[in-house]
């Protein structure tokens, strides 16, 4: 795990668009994955600032998700992206 939680630094431009109640909601989400062990990547922070400021519903949030997570399985692409868990805790989702 990295030392340092920076999401923001990493992907500013991915928090442009969220007012600072929303910012809070999607740092904390973040937050609790990373100390449970998650690597944060672009996509998966995108997905979840994407659904936050209203650029997409919660369906496609999932479909982005499982689609994510089915590349993972099958071995293609795993960037240990978000799960449900911790979309739908940081920023109240549902499905």
């Amino acid at each position: 795990m990295a030392e340092k939680f920076d999401i923001e630094e990493r992907w500013p431009e991915l928090f442009t668009q969220l007012d600072a109640n929303q910012r809070n909601a999607i740092r904390q989400a973040l937050a609790s994955a990373w100390h449970e062990g998650w690597v944060p990547n672009r996509e998966g922070v995108e997905n979840l600032t994407d659904v936050a400021r209203g650029a997409i519903d919660n369906a496609e949030y999932l479909r982005r998700v499982r689609e994510a997570a089915h590349r993972c399985l099958i071995g293609v692409h795993c960037g240990q992206g978000l799960n449900n868990r911790v979309g739908f805790r940081g920023v109240g989702l549902s499905e």
